[in-house]
């Protein structure tokens, strides 16, 4: 919470021109990082992630190659510096890593979003941010949508359950060809 008001829950993904977020086996070698998207500044407006178990087991403790670029490190030493919570229905272990929630979803990220801090992102997976969208816990939904159609995969949403209109606040476009679309929940 910062000036009184809640933190924000911020759903920051990339998705194709079809709608997926995934290709039709996991891949996301279709994602564009443009430096010129500078996704280094959203992480600094953030000090919370939230992640489904599947994503965190594929992405929360990722250590990019040695010759990786340093931007590539700086990236993962940002996202690795961020508090962690996990949703999951199976796993009930907490290290100093990572705290699993399990049940209580609406109450633990409304307590979430009222503690001090900067604002959360919420990285997914799919069931995840279904649940959420579905809590209507999302505040802002942050698309960086790329110039490719994959016809299968993993699509961004799936089984939402009530219309939910948005107010576009922001658009960017890159010379990647990626367009990101910034709304907020009305």
């Amino acid at each position: 919470m910062e000036n009184g008001l809640p933190r924000k829950i911020i759903l920051d993904l990339a998705v194709t021109l079809d709608g997926f977020i995934e290709a039709e086996n996991g891949e996301v070698d279709w994602c564009i990082m443009d430096e010129e998207m500078n996704f280094i500044n959203f992480l600094r407006q953030i000090d919370t992630i939230l992640y489904g178990r599947k994503s965190y087991d594929e992405w929360g403790e990722y250590i990019p190659e040695n010759d990786a670029s340093d931007a590539d490190k700086e990236l993962w030493n940002l996202i690795h510096s961020k508090e962690k919570y996990v949703f999951s229905k199976t796993q009930k272990r907490s290290d100093t890593n990572v705290i699993y929630l399990n049940k209580n979803i609406l109450e633990e990220v409304n307590t979430l979003k009222n503690k001090p801090g900067k604002d959360i992102w919420l990285y997914g997976g799919a069931n995840l941010i279904t649940t959420f969208v579905n809590l209507k816990l999302v505040d802002e939904f942050r698309l960086s949508v790329h110039p490719v159609i994959l016809g299968k995969g993993k699509p961004m949403f799936i089984d939402i359950n009530k219309r939910m209109n948005l107010k576009l606040v922001n658009t960017r476009t890159f010379s990647s060809g990626v367009v990101q679309l910034i709304y907020r929940a009305n």
